[in-house]
């Protein structure tokens, strides 16, 4: 193990870790199924692109020997996973990103875990990933986890995989077991919208088709995996987003000559005088200055933190956005998504989370599932329940007007997450899916009996409206006069009966009141006071 290290090879013209910045920036993931060789994969990366340190590699050889599966050889799966556990068992737990560069380009490399159980982390670390590194063991094949992280991934919108056939070594680098592979997943990726799929095949243990060129696949002819990394173009044909978009984070207010909107601008470019609208109350005005830590800058641009005063006195809070006037972005309160369930308790219609978007948070309810997906097919099949790691369309109502992009066009607007309202755990993560026929979307929400709230949605009254609003006055009449009957006869008092059935009819729409405006304030979970539910 000492002479692999004293002996270590200089494969390419790679740049140390703090060599200048590098042209461009590709952020990817490795993902695949469990003991594919993802962690492995990353580690032999790391090392071929000289950014292991001596002492980390003296550390590796001591690691090796202590929780290494590689007998005498390094484990280059111990340079990413730094947890205990993940070292005791072999395995991955938690997302580990690593830095490395080459003369060609930087690389951001998100390692996540094959366990089913953790698919929530693997998700995770694909949430901002440009191209993903998918691993088949080639004795295996593929499997269900690799149908499952290629339709995550392909969901989550990265439109580049590579699909690295690990272990050929095992196999004896047959280029017959190498086409199967590749034949086989061809066909899983046929519906999932990438935009290029590249198969190599790898021994990462080895190094065989990592950074060099393997003599043991005389047959195969195309790119090596660090070389094809270095030149892959990720950047989509168009800009998936122009226009101005800001999510205000926080109302700046240091003294009472000025008051600004911080946030991070998403999308576009924003100037002084520029005229824009903030949703969801639909507010006009324009830009007086922009404000950042350096002082007054004439030009807002995507990335940047900065604050914006306007010319008007507009009512803006947290969670409010600001966009270039004639913008597309519309607030709305029923939309479909689609969503990868990730706790143990099923997801069932009607239940109440907090949806989280951008800076927002509001009170959401599951209306309806139109289906769940198969994840060996991809077919949708009907669901009245979403599992763990299920994913599925979901019809959603909200208690207050969000605006909302799809998330194929904008990911900021696009993705959300919903939290528990009792643990705050996060339970899902969601993806707007604004091209479903409207048809799915308002029928079940009417079917859970939204009321007075379905007419507020539609923005008119309507007939079905006025009739589910009766319906539910004349239930919280009865259910009153009901409770009256039973204290007077159990109290022998008619009036004490009839001052009861009274006040419980007149307090509880106030005491429900109160509990939206308290909502409303803080944005908190508390005690829903209306039997009807908070949301939709």
């Amino acid at each position: 193990m000492s002479a692999l290290i004293e002996a270590r090879a200089e494969p390419l013209d790679l740049a140390p870790i703090t060599a200048p910045f590098a042209p461009s920036l590709l952020r990817f993931i490795t993902c695949g199924s469990v003991d594919d060789g993802k962690s492995t994969l990353i580690g032999r990366l790391l090392y071929d692109s000289n950014v292991v340190l001596e002492d980390q590699l003296s550390a590796l050889e001591r690691d090796s020997r202590k929780f290494g599966t590689q007998g005498e050889n390094l484990d280059f799966a111990l340079l990413v996973d730094g947890l205990s556990a993940e070292r005791e068992q072999g395995i991955t737990i938690d997302v580990a990103y690593r830095y490395f560069a080459t003369s060609a380009r930087a690389f951001i490399v998100a390692d996540t875990p094959g366990h089913e159980q953790y698919t929530r982390n693997m998700a995770t670390g694909a949430s901002t990933a440009e191209l993903a590194v998918i691993l088949v063991d080639a004795r295996k094949g593929i499997l269900a986890q690799t149908r499952r992280h290629s339709f995550i991934v392909s969901m989550l919108g990265v439109r580049h995989v590579i699909v690295a056939i690990n272990k050929m070594d095992l196999v004896g680098f047959s280029r017959v077991r190498f086409e199967e592979i590749v034949a086989d997943y061809r066909k899983v990726a046929a519906t999932l919208g990438f935009a290029s799929v590249t198969c190599i095949p790898i021994s990462a243990r080895d190094g065989d088709n990592v950074a060099a060129r393997s003599t043991r696949t005389d047959w195969y002819d195309g790119p090596v995996l660090l070389s094809h990394l270095e030149s892959i173009d990720t950047t989509p044909p168009e800009a998936r987003q122009t226009s101005f978009r800001m999510p205000v984070q926080w109302v700046n207010r240091p003294s009472p000559d000025f008051r600004g909107y911080a946030g991070t601008v998403a999308s576009g470019t924003i100037g002084e005088g520029d005229e824009i609208t903030v949703l969801p109350n639909g507010r006009r005005s324009r830009v007086a200055r922009i404000v950042t830590g350096d002082g007054d800058i004439p030009l807002g641009s995507a990335g940047q933190a900065l604050t914006l005063t306007l010319e008007d006195e507009i009512d803006i809070s947290r969670g409010d956005v600001i966009v270039s006037s004639g913008d597309s972005l519309m607030a709305t309160r029923l939309f479909a998504a689609r969503l990868l369930w990730m706790v143990d308790q099923p997801l069932a219609p009607g239940a109440d989370y907090i949806l989280k978007l951008a800076t927002s948070d509001v009170r959401a309810r599951i209306s309806s599932i139109r289906h769940a997906i198969d994840i060996h097919s991809f077919a949708p099949h009907d669901a009245k329940a979403l599992a763990m790691n299920e994913i599925g369309l979901v019809a959603i109502g909200l208690d207050g007007a969000l605006p909302l992009a799809d998330y194929r066009d904008d990911r900021t607007f696009g993705g959300f997450i919903l939290i528990d309202r009792i643990s705050h755990a996060t339970v899902a993560i969601g993806f707007v899916d604004l091209r479903v026929d409207a048809a799915f979307v308002a029928p079940a929400v009417e079917a859970k009996g939204a009321g007075a709230r379905l007419r507020a949605l539609a923005g008119k009254p309507g007939s079905r409206a006025r009739a589910q609003l009766w319906q539910k006055v004349s239930w919280r009449i009865a259910s009153s006069a009901l409770l009256g009957l039973l204290v007077a006869r159990f109290t022998g008092s008619s009036l004490l009966g009839v001052t009861v059935g009274v006040a419980d009819a007149a307090l509880r729409p106030l005491l429900s009141l109160l509990h939206g405006c308290l909502w409303d304030r803080f944005g908190k979970p508390g005690v829903d006071l209306n039997e009807g539910g908070a949301g939709i």
